[in-house]
């Protein structure tokens, strides 16, 4: 019975790291729109970097192909994080559906610019075009203007 116990530990130990990066869906009151602004502007600096460093490193396969492809799994962590954000926090918690009631523009607005973020950090996982990260970049800044204004 003890091992069985310490199995389930683990296993919940496991899991409650892989969803470390996921926002809650009760009203816990923890996350800061702020703090999730910042991460966001740090995932997507990130994405740069590594887009950097991947170009860098393409130049010669053979010298070093290990940091090329941690380098590109970054990118692709940082990417998923940008949409797992805008789904699971903005989308599901804080774009409230009565908004489209009492502000339709602003709720339109912020869905709109939501799906694009989102399709931005797509591209941002298929290629290493910085103008991708540009345009994210700028869709995250319209969307965190249009949200606190």
């Amino acid at each position: 019975m003890k091992l069985h116990s310490l199995f389930l530990a683990a296993a919940g130990l496991i899991l409650a790291q892989l969803n470390l990066s996921a926002h809650c869906q009760i009203p816990c009151g923890i996350y800061n729109d702020d703090v999730v602004f910042g991460e966001l502007m740090t995932d997507v600096t990130t994405i740069e970097k590594s887009m950097n460093q991947i170009n860098a490193l393409s130049e010669d396969l053979d010298e070093n192909p290990h940091q090329l492809v941690r380098w590109i799994n970054n990118k692709e962590a940082h990417a998923q994080k940008i949409q797992d954000t805008m789904s699971a926090y903005f989308l599901a918690q804080r774009i409230k559906l009565d908004l489209k009631d009492s502000d339709g523009d602003k709720y339109y607005k912020l869905v709109s610019l939501a799906h694009k973020i989102t399709v931005l950090a797509m591209k941002c996982k298929q290629t290493t075009d910085l103008e991708n990260v540009k345009a994210l970049h700028d869709a995250l800044h319209e969307f965190q203007t249009t949200y606190s204004g």
